[in-house]
């Protein structure tokens, strides 16, 4: 299945129902009196995060939903049949984007959350609305409120505990494919990896998400390689791990490259905890390793890790490091979440 992560969509809700202008007729009965039924409501347009789904390919086959219309209100007092709404079934981690790609209308990151995006119109009054002691025979009814037609953008950011991030073949999928089930593509050129990857990884009984994204380049702000649109899958993430290869010349320029991009994509990727870890030091002797990681600890200033993902060597304690990161950061929100909740104290 391809993966696909931006969607354009369009949608209309239903019109209402006319009511309608009837009177009775009867037998021996003169006077009937009007009895025009009420239109019935437009059908609206939904949209639900609902489980199974990882990708807005369906998208791509099905971009318009109209809802139908409301049936017109009849004679004997009968009130048409309200329409039914349409429900877009979009994976969790959805935003739902306005025309203009930068209004949020919604951002549905929870199992089960609904939005409505167009309301269906109400169904007209039919003239047995209108009728009172001065206008006992009304031939008028009120038509159907029109519904609402718009275009919206679904945006999806995967709901990821870790973001890998780091230059092309910096060893992410490696990593990746090391320390949970995921079977990424790994080769030795460049941007193997053309759409992000989600793994279960599991340390010490705790189990957690690492979503493995598209490497970045010098400019991908900018629009060079793949660009930076793919960070937007690790804006949710606890914690971030850049990789750094330890094979490489440029140690330092590497890190800083990635470190660039980060800050041009926003303040919502600089604030969040980031480990750095010198990647493929297997390949490196004794020497050489000290060497590169004092380098990359100069550049980081602060600490460093080492690991290499095709040894196996120090896998475990990056993921702990990972593990006490992100219990870290639901600490955190749940008391936020707790301090929001609680009401303020009445004075007199």
């Amino acid at each position: 299945m391809k993966f696909l992560d931006f969607a354009k969509v369009y949608i209309r809700s239903g019109g209402g129902g006319g009511g309608c202008v009837s009177f009775r007729r009867e037998k021996y009965i003169e006077y009937g009196g009007p009895d025009g039924g009420d239109g019935g409501a437009g059908g609206s347009v939904w949209a639900e995060a609902v489980d199974g789904l990882n990708t807005l390919i369906d998208f791509r086959y099905q971009q318009h939903f109209f809802a139908r219309s409301g049936q017109p209100g009849m004679g004997r007092q009968r009130t048409g049949k309200d329409a039914e709404d349409i429900v877009l079934r979009v994976p969790v981690g959805t935003e739902i984007l306005d025309e203009d790609q930068e209004t949020v209308i919604a951002d549905l990151a929870e199992l089960g959350q609904r939005v409505q995006l167009a309301r269906g119109g109400n169904g007209g009054w039919g003239n047995l609305h209108f009728k009172s002691s001065t206008n006992q025979a009304p031939r008028r009814a009120n038509p159907g409120q029109e519904g609402v037609e718009r275009t919206i953008w679904l945006r999806l950011k995967l709901i990821a505990d870790v973001g890998l991030l780091g230059l092309p073949n910096a060893g992410k999928s490696t990593f990746l494919a090391a320390t949970s089930n995921a079977r990424p593509k790994i080769a030795d050129y460049p941007f193997t990896t053309l759409h992000p990857n989600l793994g279960v990884v599991g340390v010490d009984n705790v189990e957690f998400v690492v979503a493995d994204i598209p490497g970045l380049i010098g400019g991908a702000s900018e629009g060079k390689g793949l660009g930076d649109i793919f960070l937007g899958h690790v804006e949710r993430c606890s914690v971030l791990l850049h990789l750094v290869d330890g094979t490489s010349e440029t140690i330092a320029e590497d890190y800083q490259t990635i470190l660039t991009e980060i800050e041009s994509y926003g303040d919502i990727l600089g604030v969040k905890p980031r480990i750095v870890v010198l990647n493929k030091v297997d390949a490196l002797d004794d020497e050489t390793r000290a060497e590169a990681l004092a380098e990359l600890q100069e550049a980081v200033g602060g600490p460093v890790m080492t690991m290499s993902g095709v040894a196996r060597e120090g896998l475990t304690e990056v993921l702990r490091a990972l593990k006490e990161n992100i219990a870290a950061d639901k600490l955190r929100h749940r008391t936020e979440e707790t301090i929001d909740e609680e009401p303020e104290q009445w004075q007199p």
